[in-house]
């Protein structure tokens, strides 16, 4: 797709665009956002392997209706 020669021309467009001060904060952000969402995404993963077990079949489930205290009798 991109050789070495055309990523180098727009590393170089980058920097003459965005500045040589504005890069380094530029990669900062960037690594500090690849790392949120890798420890988000093993969150998630490993958050599956942690489901707590299912009830039972047989567990009693109580059913109801919830009454509101401004309704009469």
């Amino acid at each position: 797709m991109f050789g070495i020669s055309e990523i180098g021309v727009l590393l170089i467009v980058v920097v003459v665009v965005l500045g040589a001060k504005k890069l380094p904060e530029l990669v900062r952000g960037a690594g500090k956002a690849a790392r949120i969402l890798k420890s988000e995404t093993k969150a998630l993963k490993d958050g599956d392997d942690t489901r707590p077990p299912q009830a039972a079949p047989d567990s009693r489930v109580i059913r109801g209706t919830t009454v509101d205290q401004h309704d009469g009798p």
